[in-house]
C-alpha cells in the first residue's frame, strides 16, 4: 500500500511541475474562474465545446501541488468528453476526495491518474484544493449551456 501512495504522490508531483494542457486557450467558446480564498488556490478554465462535447480544454492559474495536479489531470480526462461523462467524471472525482468512493484496483486503474487523489480525503483541508478545478469546469459548462 505504501508503494501505491508513493505513486499517486509521484504523479501529483509530476503534474504539479509540468502541468498538462496549462495556458490560454484562443478560441474558447467558455470559461469561469475558480478561487479557493483560504489557501490562495485560483483556477481559469477555458473550454472549446461543440456539438459532441469538450473538444479543448486548457487551465491557467497559481495554486498548491494539489489543485495544480488537479487541473492538468482533469484536462486531460475530459478533453474529447461529452457533457454527460464529464458529469459522472465530476461525481466520481468529488466521492473519492471526500472518502465516499473507496476504489477497488480494477476500479482505480479505470480512473487512470484521478485515482492519485484518493487520499486527499484524509486531509479534509486539501479537498478544496483538488475539487476547485472541478468545481470551476463544471460552472464552465453550466454557463456555456445557458447561453
Amino acid at each position: 500500500m505504501a508503494d501505491l501512495q508513493d505513486l499517486y504522490q509521484s504523479i501529483i508531483l509530476d503534474h504539479n511541475r509540468k502541468p498538462k494542457n496549462y495556458g490560454a486557450l484562443e478560441g474558447a467558446t467558455c470559461s469561469a474562474e475558480g478561487r479557493n480564498p483560504l489557501c490562495g488556490d485560483a483556477v481559469r478554465v477555458e473550454l472549446v465545446v461543440g456539438e459532441g462535447g469538450i473538444e479543448d480544454v486548457r487551465f491557467t492559474g497559481s495554486g498548491c501541488a494539489v489543485s495544480r495536479a488537479s487541473a492538468s489531470i482533469m484536462t486531460q480526462a475530459v478533453k474529447g468528453r461529452t457533457r454527460a461523462e464529464v458529469e459522472q467524471m465530476f461525481i466520481r472525482f468529488h466521492e473519492l476526495v471526500t472518502g465516499k468512493l473507496k476504489p477497488e484496483p480494477a476500479e482505480a486503474r479505470a480512473m487512470g491518474e484521478m485515482a492519485a487523489f484518493s487520499g486527499v480525503s484524509k486531509f479534509p483541508i486539501r479537498v478544496k484544493c483538488a475539487s476547485m478545478p472541478w468545481h470551476t469546469l463544471r460552472k464552465a459548462l453550466e454557463d456555456a449551456a445557458s447561453t
